[in-house]
């Protein structure tokens, strides 16, 4: 990394396979549950100009959230070549910019600015982690550009400046929860990155297992990319004498470490299951399917999803990418993010207004891999949700599915703070955070 984090400026912040470069431009933002008005417009040379239309791509493709990102830029890139070859968008060809946010959450807001203000993109696809999101934010709002997001995350945050197309914590975390609860035990472990994605997890982890008659028996973090799992292993041993449940938030390299001490430490998925949010098809793949058979995932979405357009993503991926390689979770959602943000272009008839292109992406639905997703008022997508059983071959067994899809819920539910609240920026008088009458 060009610049590491402390510990305390990490928290602060919020909590390769790809050919050659493309072009991008991003969009406009405004603060995170406000209704603050534009603060700047796209200018007619912008993106929309000319033969084509400059769209950004922000992920790490160094450091220690490679392991995952440069997938989620494969997915992105398969997306705008389809899209080309349909005919493009509004008559004119996606030109990408690809930019390499190298696991440093700084980089990534120096990068947004470049891609915004020197590239001139109008909109940008990007970040993973929850501290990149938090440190690009204040750049999309003061801008007042645009972000299509496409990682399940924690929720307490609902920008007009950003669209999720991950998971919320209603949509992931809390039925993950419930479910352990049903068929896997009381007595819940947290392990986790130390960044605002976990902590804000675990916090809401803790209120519902309070609340349904869990227990949290333990808690502990790592700096993001820290493999030194040794201690924490110990701890869950010393809280779990007797097995239990381990709910992981570890992102990164650090999962690698993780289960294969797990594993060396006699902890299996037997007395021991383990439940993850960020480790999917392509985690289980770098890590070894042989440490995490019999394990657990929650997402919206898996490689052996069965239906029509999953089959055709993932005949498509392989076919551009190798047939040895595997989709995921965000993979899917970068896909889809891409079409969304092309069919909410084509119906506000500009790519260039910014203001046009949120308020036509509002109610958009599409036809993905995980089934119909729908683009709510709170800038989230109605999801299906999933709970996978890791297996040999490194997929995943679907051993939950939720009967529809389920409403996104930003503001979450079990903490006090928020308990109450909603997002509608259909609506300029409620905006990202307001409690219905």
């Amino acid at each position: 990394m060009a610049r590491r984090l402390n510990r305390r400026r990490f928290i602060l912040y919020g909590s390769a396979t790809f050919g050659t470069s493309i072009l991008l431009k991003a969009c406009n933002s405004s603060p995170s549950g406000t209704t603050t008005s534009p603060t700047t417009s796209v200018s007619p040379e912008a993106a929309g100009s000319g033969n084509t239309i400059k769209v950004g791509i922000l992920h790490s493709l160094s450091g220690t959230m490679a392991i995952s990102e440069k997938s989620v830029v494969d997915a992105e890139q398969l997306a705008i070549e389809e899209i080309n070859k349909a005919g493009g968008v509004l008559g004119k060809q996606i030109e990408a910019i690809v930019e390499d946010g190298a696991s440093d959450w700084p980089t990534f807001a120096e990068k947004s600015k470049k891609l915004i203000e020197q590239d001139k993109v109008v909109t940008v696809f990007g970040c993973w982690t929850s501290a990149s999101r938090k440190a690009v934010l204040p750049v999309y709002e003061q801008e007042n550009h645009m972000l299509w997001y496409p990682v399940q995350y924690e929720g307490q945050e609902c920008s007009k400046n950003i669209f999720y197309t991950g998971a919320a914590p209603n949509q992931q975390i809390e039925p993950s929860v419930d479910w352990l609860l049903k068929n896997k035990g009381k007595d819940f472990f947290l392990v986790g990155s130390d960044y605002v994605f976990p902590r804000t997890a675990n916090t809401i982890i803790k209120a519902q297992l309070a609340a349904k008659g869990g227990k949290t028996v333990g808690e502990d973090y790592l700096p993001l990319g820290n493999t030194e799992v040794t201690p924490i292993i110990t701890k869950i041993k010393a809280a779990l004498p007797n097995g239990g449940v381990i709910y992981n938030t570890l992102n990164g390299d650090s999962n690698v470490a993780f289960f294969k001490q797990l594993q060396g430490a006699g902890l299996g998925p037997d007395k021991y299951p383990s439940m993850s949010v960020s480790v999917a098809e392509e985690e289980v793949r770098a890590i070894g399917p042989e440490y995490l058979k019999g394990h657990y995932a929650a997402w919206n979405y898996f490689q052996t999803v069965d239906t029509p357009e999953n089959t055709k993503f993932v005949e498509a991926f392989k076919a551009k990418y190798g047939e040895d390689r595997v989709t995921n979770d965000p993979m899917e959602a970068a896909y889809i993010q891409v079409y969304l943000w092309k069919q909410a272009v084509e119906k506000a008839k500009t790519a260039d207004d910014l203001d046009k292109v949120r308020v036509a992406a509002l109610g958009q639905t599409f036809k993905a891999p995980e089934g119909t997703v729908t683009l709510e008022n709170n800038h989230h997508l109605a999801k299906v949700v999933r709970i996978g059983e890791v297996r040999d071959d490194g997929l995943f067994d679907i051993v939950y599915s939720s009967d529809k899809a389920v409403a996104p819920i930003p503001w979450n539910q079990y903490v006090a703070e928020t308990k109450g609240f909603a997002c509608d920026w259909s609506d300029p008088s409620k905006g990202g955070k307001f409690k219905p009458a």
